[in-house]
């Protein structure tokens, strides 16, 4: 028998096989991932570059209705600091024309933010727990095929009734093939969901500071 991956492919039983296709879409998927969600952090972080500047502005000249129209356009909807700006000037305005006390004014601002940035927060976490789910299954996956595998290299021991190596080296390659694609798969995924994390919790940050800069200036209104 040959060990090229065409020729052990060949040689894999069914189960081994559906465990090998099953582990390559699970790549895709991670990878697909990967791709997607950088896209959507990409778009957040250019739409915020561009509306930062002409919100600073606009709230340095005490226009809060100017602000609240622009971060609230259509476009900068993917912005996280668009909405968040957006979610405490409505929350603060609101407050005021309840008549409530400036006080109670910034804490529905923040309150207002904090809904914004858990929301926002939840929208950049989507498909990483799928990611996470990959990582820690495929890895047991991996292993249907090892069983596989080393059932076969039995069944060739029995057949042949001796315990020699071309007896069983179709059996052992099969499982070891499979459970290295199975790890293989598993670092894969990991690592997307690691970096795509990483990427959150940089822009959690953001949404705290832009938070805290939102009620910092509605602080300096009020004196």
């Amino acid at each position: 028998m040959q060990f090229g991956l065409v020729e052990m492919f060949q040689a894999m039983g069914p189960v081994a096989k559906a465990v090998s296709f099953i582990l390559i879409a699970l790549s895709i998927v991670s990878l697909y991932m990967l791709i997607e969600r950088s896209m959507a952090y990409g778009r957040a972080k250019n739409k915020s570059r561009e509306i930062a500047p002409k919100l600073a502005e606009m709230l340095k000249n005490g226009q809060i209705k100017e602000a609240l129209a622009l971060a609230s356009k259509k476009e900068y909807k993917g912005s996280h600091l668009a909405r968040i700006t957006a979610a405490g000037i409505a929350e603060f305005t609101e407050g005021k024309a309840a008549g409530i006390s400036h006080e109670e004014q910034l804490q529905t601002a923040e309150r207002g933010c904090d809904r914004a940035a858990s929301v926002f927060n939840q929208e950049l976490k989507k498909g990483l727990s799928v990611l996470a789910t990959i990582a820690t299954s495929a890895p047991f996956i991996g292993l249907f095929g090892t069983i596989s595998g080393i059932i076969n290299a039995f069944k060739g021991m029995a057949l042949t009734g001796s315990g020699g190596i071309g007896a069983v080296a179709g059996g052992i390659a099969e499982a070891l093939v499979t459970t290295a694609f199975g790890i293989g798969v598993a670092v894969i995924a990991l690592w997307c969901y690691n970096y795509l994390n990483t990427k959150v919790e940089v822009y959690d940050a953001e949404m705290a500071n832009t938070t805290s800069q939102v009620i910092d200036f509605f602080v300096r209104q009020g004196k």
